[in-house]
């Protein structure tokens, strides 16, 4: 019998989490947050994680001596910095990543986004201007994350993906887990970040918004400035996805119940919910 501390099965369809702000700036400083993680993977939770790590590629890049840019909120990557990038994420904070979860009992798996073809992706087309090695996810295939979920492991994707001719890509991390969250069929997409969900004008937590929920916060100015593009990004990782989102505060005191709450009522944080879902279920509320 499951007690009340414990998380509610989800079933066979993974679920996709997506760690971000501070939490990847110093991983190792936040070990009751890794701790609570394990716990939530080990009570049979198919968990599948993605990356960035924006601070640690911008630090890496000022001691080699290289300008970070960024426009319309995606890094600028310059052919002569991609290799650079790429071992920040897909090695030293990848590995990061896995050495902190195997020491607690979790058998995690570094990987890129291309390796066993999870996905496939091109130099993105779709800004006005020349964003370098920026890519963007044009397919893929869950084979390999669903062995090694058969097989008792945690994929731990980096945002580093190729192109056709094996060219490495920097991926938009939130992109990222959007295109995971699609190619596996996830239950659901969870962006952890530094905020604990959208907030009203009454500064209470919403628990679910639509699109035009999103227009009439940012009308009254209840929703602005990084907040508006945290939501914005994660009204479009839903869409992409086709999955329900949720934005959720890694740091919040109630971190252990939003992770295993999910799925439930009683989830913490802001539930973002793609268009047909929203149909099905007459709205945000």
């Amino acid at each position: 019998m499951r007690t009340s501390t414990e998380p509610k099965p989800l079933g066979n369809s993974p679920i996709v989490i997506k760690l971000g702000g501070a939490l990847l700036d110093e991983p190792t400083d936040h070990a009751p947050f890794f701790q609570t993680l394990a716990n939530f993977i080990q009570h049979d939770q198919r968990v599948v994680l993605v990356h960035g790590g924006g601070k640690s590629v911008d630090r890496h890049l000022q001691l080699l001596g290289h300008t970070s840019h960024k426009r319309e909120g995606i890094r600028i990557t310059p052919p002569e910095q991609m290799q650079e990038i790429a071992g920040v994420l897909a090695g030293q904070l990848n590995a990061r990543l896995v050495g902190l979860l195997r020491a607690r009992g979790v058998n995690a798996v570094g990987l890129t986004l291309a390796d066993g073809a999870t996905t496939t992706a091109r130099k993105t087309e779709k800004f006005s201007f020349d964003a370098g090695r920026v890519g963007e996810i044009t397919g893929g295939d869950a084979n390999l994350i669903q062995t090694l979920l058969r097989n008792g492991c945690t994929p731990i994707f980096s945002s580093i993906a190729m192109d056709d001719s094996g060219e490495l890509l920097n991926v938009n991390a939130d992109e990222a887990a959007a295109a995971i969250a699609r190619i596996v069929s996830a239950r659901l997409l969870v962006l952890l970040t530094d905020v604990a969900g959208v907030k009203d004008d009454a500064g209470k937590i919403i628990h679910s918004l639509d699109r035009t929920g999103v227009e009439r916060l940012t009308q009254s100015g209840a929703i602005t400035g990084g907040m508006l593009a945290k939501v914005r990004g994660a009204l479009e990782a839903s869409e992409q996805s086709g999955v329900a989102t949720l934005v959720a505060g890694w740091n919040d005191a109630n971190v252990a119940d939003a992770l295993l709450n999910i799925g439930s009522e009683t989830a913490a944080g802001t539930m973002f919910l793609p268009s047909k879902q929203l149909c099905d279920i007459g709205g945000s509320s």
